[in-house]
């Protein structure tokens, strides 16, 4: 049973050997892509 609580918190065997970004760079790509987005659909009224 305590192994079963140990394993919990532990990443996956095939994930850990990934390199994970930071989130910091996930938030400024989605703002990105976000903005890009707004940007392409909005041109007509921004120009």
């Amino acid at each position: 049973m305590e192994n079963r609580e140990e394993n919990k918190n532990q990443t996956p065997h095939k994930a850990a050997r990934l390199a994970w970004p930071k989130a910091k760079y996930g938030i400024y790509l989605a703002i990105f892509i976000i903005v890009f987005i707004l940007i392409i659909l909005y041109k007509d009224l921004i120009l």
